[in-house]
């Protein structure tokens, strides 16, 4: 179908033709709305849904997808992954935020999707912030959907099963994205620096390591935020005496200014690592609360995986308090259920 024949049978909407899928990004726009994925190769993170063989990857390359739900934290993924599947599925992208768009803009769309459905071309209608919308815009999108007429892909922070209508819920595969783990963090990082097409390449820019593992630390897992943060350490810091070379080589304090957030002290696996969870579990042992708040606080600050702290306390109610208090370990293994629940950052309350 020609250009101008979409636009006919879409109802006179401006935008690509139909095969294009998805407008191309601004030059001018953030980096990290420059630098969205593709294709699935270019894709970083969700290697339980888009690995070799797992299901999702499984449906995109077979066409074989029906409506879905994303689920999962701020910056991993969501948008770009809805994009990614029309393009490679040639549908037409059309995108929808919940928090400013009405019951008469839903009608519009699936009106044009109606039309270019009869004539063939097909329409992948992406709604961003889905909980938001209230039931009776929800319920709008169901005949569509169970007919077939546009593929609806909802993004949303907050548990489907409680802020989405049961029937749309039960119409959709609802699939959970990640945070992104540290190594994905920093490929992604890697990428940006060196791609010259979309990417930072052009400025010939290196983190020094600590820069790069202090921005991989408070990034908890939010790939836009660290491609923000990225973007303005590079164009921001100033050339230093050491990268005459011609590198612009961003130090820790460059990068602590961009996300006003200075470096903790702490590392994975060492001294730092182990120095500060027995001094947490010696302060709650000893019946220390400030001092405990203040050792948990510096690990969950430093990036430290909250499954961690909620393991140690599950070891500390049985090995330190034991009989002396039984509900101490109905109380911590409570705690990591939550935790395991919620995630961070809410986790920390826990």
């Amino acid at each position: 179908m020609s250009g101008a024949q979409a636009n006919l049978f879409g109802g006179g909407e401006s935008g690509p033709p139909e095969n294009s899928a998805v407008a191309e990004t601004s030059a001018n726009a953030p980096l990290a709305a420059r630098f969205r994925p593709r294709t699935l190769e270019e894709y970083v993170g969700q290697e339980h849904l888009l690995g070799k063989g797992e299901p999702l990857r499984r449906l995109i390359e077979a066409d074989r997808l029906s409506s879905l739900i994303l689920f999962g934290p701020p910056g991993t993924g969501k948008t770009s992954l809805a994009e990614v599947i029309a393009r490679r599925t040639e549908c037409r992208f059309e995108r929808v935020n919940a928090v400013d768009s009405s019951v008469a803009d839903l009608r519009r769309l699936l009106g044009s999707a109606r039309l270019r459905h009869q004539n063939g071309g097909r329409t992948l209608l992406f709604i961003d912030e889905i909980h938001r919308f209230n039931k009776s815009q929800q319920d709008v999108l169901l005949p569509d959907v169970e007919s077939g007429t546009i593929r609806l892909i909802g993004a949303t922070t907050h548990n489907p099963t409680f802020y989405i209508n049961g029937p749309l819920v039960s119409r959709s595969q609802i699939f959970q994205l990640e945070p992104l783990t540290p190594e994905e963090i920093a490929h992604l990082i890697e990428r940006a620096l060196t791609d010259s097409e979309r990417g930072l390449g052009k400025w010939n820019a290196t983190l020094a390591p600590e820069a790069l593992e202090h921005l991989v630390a408070v990034s908890e897992g939010d790939a836009r935020r660290v491609l923000n943060a990225l973007e303005l350490a590079v164009l921001t810091s100033p050339q230093k005496p050491e990268s005459e070379d011609g590198h612009l080589l961003i130090t820790l304090p460059d990068m602590e200014a961009c996300l006003q957030r200075k470096r903790v002290l702490y590392d994975r696996d060492e001294d730092q690592h182990y120095d500060t969870i027995s001094a947490f579990i010696k302060s709650v042992r000893g019946g220390d609360p400030d001092s405990a708040l203040y050792w948990l606080a510096k690990m969950l600050e430093a990036g430290e995986d909250p499954r961690f702290v909620a393991r140690r306390l599950i070891i500390l109610a049985s090995e330190d308090i034991g009989l002396a208090d039984p509900r101490g370990l109905l109380i911590a293994n409570a705690a990591k259920d939550a935790v395991e629940f919620v995630g961070m950052p809410e986790a920390r309350i826990t």
